[in-house]
């Protein structure tokens, strides 16, 4: 039964309860499903990418920001790793390591109107030895 007093309406005891009932459940499935949701992100492992590059060398992306590349016909994937001024990128789907590459360069490949002509103008190698060669 419900009272209506003025603007306010009060529920009789039984809805009262019902309704404190009801909202009691849906509290115990929320915290029973955050509490799974914690469990399975604590188990799931923390896989880092490792990529294989020329050589039968073998890159973990960890610390490398990667961009995938849509507008280039020849770069696929670029990643970078400010600190050590690595610069790995994907050709044909192959994978290829660039050492010592400053971060202008990086920022002008990625603006480039042509990146595939950049990257051959500007840092691909084409010896041992050569610009940007990783010599282990």
């Amino acid at each position: 039964m419900t009272y209506h007093i003025g603007l306010f309406q009060a529920l009789d005891e039984p809805a009262l309860l019902t309704r404190q009932h009801v909202q009691v459940e849906l509290e115990v499935i929320v915290v029973r499903a955050l509490a799974l949701l914690l469990a399975q992100l604590a188990a799931s492992p923390i896989v880092s990418e490792t990529v294989e590059t020329g050589g039968r060398r073998f890159v973990d992306l960890g610390t490398f920001e990667c961009r995938d590349i849509t507008r280039s016909t020849v770069l696929q994937r670029v990643c970078y790793d400010r600190a050590h001024r690595d610069l790995v990128v994907a050709i044909n789907g192959a994978y290829d390591r660039y050492c010592g590459v400053a971060d202008e360069t990086v920022e002008r490949l990625l603006g480039a109107p042509s990146m595939g002509q950049f990257f051959n103008q500007n840092i691909r190698r084409e010896t041992a030895g050569s610009r940007y060669d990783c010599s282990a």
